[in-house]
């Protein structure tokens, strides 16, 4: 196993050390650091988008959440990442088309410029924080997890997260976003194989599909229908969760960047549709693993099931391969969102390229090191400590959709954002409550944030269009 493990580790690295060799410059400007020169192509963009996307957590989560949960979890992600792309033609669109009008430093930089007051970009910049960082060290903790379970004697569990944080900021200080993207590529072409060996091997030790349902059937069947044994898939769930999927791009820079950065929209659009077929691709062998958990480690612990299923289950070379691919995937997610919010803070700041790039730079450092210590208090429900990243964020999408769509946007999206932000902030630390009425909190403010960002959207249409026939 160690040999391995050795083999496949120095491949590993030796393909990063190349692309950092390849994207470092000393004639590079911030931007060229930031923006990989906005010049990704369509195969490099799909795999850096889906290697963001689909990260540790859906290698280690989505089995889990399958064996926990059931087969609601296909359409908890599978059908809302189905209808997200979709959603990236037209925001692809519509996000070009402005940071065209207005340059793009970033997010919170356009929300300044687009609302003309430095709280819009503060306030997306403080969802980023919020949420991301707490997402980055969920990653953190998957593969701690996974690692201190598998080598208990090899390492002590914070050391784990600690070495991987070190090669990830010696990284992208070397190559910068086109670094990040050529380790994304590397990564998702590693996870992929990597998932369909695991899981192809899982589905033939639980007899086949076939006899491996009727197995699942017998013992625990409320996993093949919905709710779930647990309750958790109701509608109103799973409506919410498709609704802050879909509006990842929105409310997610470092998704929304890529956008930018591709070649040209004919990129994008290729680009939405390989994202498609990957998130087919990927989330499948998961249900295969989790199939495989539910018949053998029905009542595992998450460590306990993973350790097993993805490693001492597996031939030798496989399970090497998987920590190779475990650890790439947690690499590759926490490089492009603490980088993302170094790219966030720069885009608020005025300074000097020089002074900028620096302090960019240097507050990359300070957030690895936040979701370093983040990393030891967070739960092993990766799955849905997701979804709390993926909803809170969500919250400030009314801010940004108005931005995109109106060349001087409506000021009250600021204010209904902030305090949805807020709200939802409040409900995670108990003050306001969960649960309204038998309803997800979540639910109830997508449903009132529609109705008043159409409302406030279509009164600013009407207006700018009779100011304009004036």
């Amino acid at each position: 196993m160690i040999g391995w493990l050795i083999f496949f580790f120095t491949l590993f690295l030796a393909m990063l050390g190349y692309a950092s060799y390849r994207s470092y410059s000393k004639e590079r400007t911030s931007d060229d650091f930031i923006f990989a020169g906005s010049n990704i192509g369509t195969i490099l963009g799909f795999l850096t988008f889906s290697a963001a996307l689909f990260s540790a957590f859906t290698f280690m989560g989505m089995p889990d959440f399958f064996r926990t949960h059931g087969v609601g979890a296909w359409i908890f992600l599978a059908f809302s990442d189905a209808l997200m792309v979709f959603f990236l033609i037209w925001f692809g669109y519509a996000l070009r088309k402005r940071a065209s009008i207005n340059g793009y430093k970033g997010v919170a930089g356009l929300m300044k410029s687009c609302y003309q007051t430095s709280f819009a970009g503060y306030l997306v910049f403080a969802s980023a924080f919020l949420f991301l960082i707490p997402y980055v060290a969920i990653q953190i903790r998957g593969i701690s997890i996974f690692l201190d379970a598998a080598f208990p004697d090899m390492l002590p569990y914070w050391s784990w997260s600690a070495l991987l944080v070190f090669i990830m900021l010696i990284y992208s200080e070397i190559g910068g976003l086109k670094a990040i993207v050529y380790s994304d590529a590397i990564q998702g072409v590693i996870m992929l194989t990597v998932i369909w060996i695991i899981g192809m091997t899982c589905l033939q030790m639980a007899g086949g599909l076939e006899a491996g349902l009727a197995k699942v059937s017998e013992t625990n069947a409320d996993l093949l229908t919905l709710p779930g044994p647990k309750g958790l898939f109701t509608s109103p769930f799973l409506i919410a969760s498709a609704i802050a999927i879909v509006l990842i791009p929105v409310s997610q820079p470092q998704f929304t960047t890529r956008l930018v950065v591709m070649k040209n929209l004919k990129s994008v659009h290729r680009m939405a549709y390989a994202v498609g077929i990957f998130a087919i691709l990927v989330i499948l062998p998961t249900a295969f693993i989790g199939l495989y958990g539910a018949i053998k480690y029905p009542d595992a612990s998450t460590a306990d099931f993973l350790t097993n299923a993805l490693l001492f289950d597996q031939a030798v070379p496989v399970a090497a391969l998987a920590v190779v691919g475990l650890f790439a995937a947690c690499l590759s997610t926490t490089n492009a969102q603490i980088f993302a919010l170094g790219t966030e803070l720069r885009s608020l700041l005025s300074g000097s390229d020089k002074s900028n790039m620096r302090i960019t730079k240097i507050s990359i450092l300070v957030f690895s090191l936040i979701v370093l210590v983040f990393s030891t208090y967070m739960s092993d429900e990766l799955v849905l400590l997701a979804r709390v990243s993926f909803a809170g964020t969500s919250m400030i999408a009314p801010v940004v959709l108005g931005a995109v769509i109106f060349k001087n946007p409506p000021k009250e999206l600021i204010w209904l954002s902030t305090l949805a932000l807020a709200t939802f902030v409040l409900s995670l630390i108990g003050i306001v409550p969960s649960i309204i009425a038998g309803y997800p909190l979540d639910f109830l403010m997508y449903c009132v944030l529609f109705v008043l960002t159409f409302i406030l959207m279509l009164r600013h249409h009407l207006t700018q269009k009779t100011t304009h026939e004036a």
